[in-house]
């Protein structure tokens, strides 16, 4: 929680400002009720009208300074409150950028969706509430008591017995209802998550007629949130009617003392009323407390949730070590091995090569025989669990990552484009590439088509997810955004799958008349999109089965040489 409040820090006027105009609104609302027992014992009493109108004056006056200090109260604690959490979600944001994959694989997208949305926005709420009524409410309490004990001390004992007994009621439910919100939030995660796959993947779903099975997947956690929000709700719901029961009997005792001690001649009438305000003060405060003690008991569980992300350690940056762009080696593998966190086992095993710059890497295999493993070990989205990985004479262990990256382009499966227009998408590979390197990306990419063809050209806007393109269109554009980046290492992880056989070819004699020419890592099921490399390597259940050029491994690699023939001998 204190990692969540420090934003606060920067707020600290408005922090202050807030619950302190809060407290000038309920002091002189505490004063109502004696003006009301002044109209009532001198005015009304002596028929004095004058008197009336003067005490009735004041009452408005005292309302409209406390609508003032109420409004400025709202202001300062809503500005206090949302530009904190504007800061944290923002700082949220920015270390889960820093995340490894690891890391973004064992919390899950939902899971961190949720932090950002539906956490951030009850902190914000708990923020807000706190700042302005967590120390108005108990001020109240206590002040309404005290001035019980001003009017008349063996009344007031009504005050001291009802207040304890309140204030066990409420922070005994808040004990209670605590841990169970955190439950909730984690019932929240299980049904967002549901929700996100079957929206990613409605197309799938549709295709093979499975709507109804995950309509009942999701309704099933459903179900468990709204049994597991009813059960905390019946729990807070009991804050209510316990208060009003003991306030209630609280009020009946203290009419009927406050009676006997008129009849005594002890106090007066319109100190009784007085008295019985109070204890509707009191009422009304112990209502707000406790539906501000559920609040604040789900703001802090969101907190929680928030801090476990925040306090979770970011991918080490290691040093900023020198790259040598002139190093004989671009890339090499030394005993590599890669075990996923809680995988049974190594996703790719002892893999040992060297790849110079300027080479041309094929990577081939069946599936889920470790080919993207393989290349996510280069810019170190991964760590490997055993062996060294070094990028131009450097271990990418102890390098750091931003240095490493910027030498490497990476072209991931699935081709994910952003909302934006053209332009934008291709300089997300270097931010300052003018029309003429966009262009030039664009060209080599073979999606020079695609943008002529387009009414605004680069201005074209594109969907999210570029919907509004086609899987080849989308390939071909994120292969542009990797050329613009003009990299050292370019790395094609099965980018080339939705092309034809023509357009496969045509940018395969585009990227080989790149000048400078990069290191290009090919990860591919074809063996014609890598049979000109200088060094292709075969995987086959996470190792390495054979090394060398496309001629050796038709003759000394059984597993490459049935892929080449099922493939009609590399014509499919």
């Amino acid at each position: 929680m204190k990692r969540v409040l420090q934003y606060l820090r920067h707020y600290a006027v408005e922090s202050v400002l807030g619950p302190l105009f809060k407290l000038l609104e309920a002091t002189f609302e505490l004063f109502i009720p004696l003006v009301v027992a002044s109209i009532v014992d001198v005015g009304i009493e002596n028929g004095d009208r004058p008197y009336i109108a003067k005490m009735v004056g004041l009452m408005v006056l005292l309302g409209i300074v406390g609508l003032i200090c109420s409004v400025s109260a709202q202001y300062f604690a809503a500005k206090a409150s949302v530009g904190s959490v504007s800061m944290l979600r923002r700082a949220l944001f920015e270390h889960i950028q820093t995340f490894d994959y690891t890391t973004l694989d064992e919390l899950g997208t939902s899971t961190m969706v949720t932090r950002l949305t539906s956490d951030i926005n009850q902190v914000e709420t708990g923020i807000n509430l706190t700042l302005r009524l967590l120390l108005r409410s108990p001020f109240v309490v206590v002040g309404a008591a005290v001035m019980a004990f001003t009017i008349d001390a063996k009344a007031a004992t009504v005050f001291v017995i009802a207040i304890p007994i309140l204030a066990a009621v409420v922070f005994g439910v808040m004990l209670v209802t605590l841990p169970l919100y955190k439950k909730v939030q984690g019932a929240l995660d299980r049904v967002l998550s549901a929700a996100r796959e079957n929206l990613t993947g409605v197309r799938v779903l549709r295709a093979f007629g499975r709507e109804d099975d995950e309509v009942e997947r999701f309704e099933t956690r459903a179900d468990a949130l709204v049994k597991m929000q009813k059960y905390v709700g019946r729990i807070s719901a009991l804050l209510n009617p316990m208060t009003f029961v003991i306030i209630n009997c609280a009020a009946v005792a203290l009419v009927y003392i406050g009676a006997l001690r008129v009849d005594e001649g002890m106090i007066e009438t319109g100190e009784v009323i007085a008295l019985y305000n109070y204890m509707s003060q009191i009422l009304v405060e112990l209502i707000k407390l406790a539906n501000l003690i559920i609040n604040i008991t789900k703001s802090v569980a969101s907190a929680g949730r928030v801090e476990a992300v925040i306090d979770t350690e970011p991918e080490r940056t290691g040093k900023d070590a020198d790259f040598d762009t002139s190093s004989e080696y671009a890339v090499e593998f030394d005993h590599v091995s890669l075990r996923y966190k809680n995988g049974g086992a190594d996703a790719i095993e002892d893999i040992t090569f060297k790849a110079r710059p300027g080479d041309v890497v094929g990577i081939i295999g069946g599936t889920g025989s470790g080919k993207t493993s393989l290349v996510n070990l280069i810019p170190a989205f991964y760590s490997a669990t055993s062996g060294d990985v070094r990028v131009f004479g450097v271990d990418t262990a102890d390098a750091d990552r931003d240095a490493l990256r910027r030498r490497v382009a990476v072209v991931a499966q699935g081709a994910p484009i952003f909302s934006g227009t053209i332009r934008d998408n291709v300089k997300w590979g270097s931010i300052d590439a003018d029309d003429g390197d966009v262009m030039a990306a664009i060209t080599t990419a073979q999606c020079a088509d695609v943008v002529a063809a387009k009414e605004h050209g680069l201005d074209e806007n594109i969907e999210r997810g570029g919907v509004n393109l086609s899987g080849g269109q989308r390939q071909r554009l994120s292969i542009a955004r990797a050329l613009a980046k003009r990299a050292d290492i370019l790395i094609l992880d099965d980018s080339s799958s939705a092309l034809d056989f023509a357009t496969d070819a045509a940018l395969r004699r585009a990227l080989g008349a790149l000048e400078p020419k990069p290191t290009m890592f090919i990860v591919s099921q074809r063996t014609s999109s890598i049979e000109h490399a200088d060094l292709i390597i075969v995987l086959d259940g996470g190792r390495c089965v054979g090394q060398g050029k496309h001629d050796e491994l038709l003759l000394t690699c059984p597993v490459y040489r049935e892929i080449y023939e099922l493939q009609g001998g590399g014509g499919i």
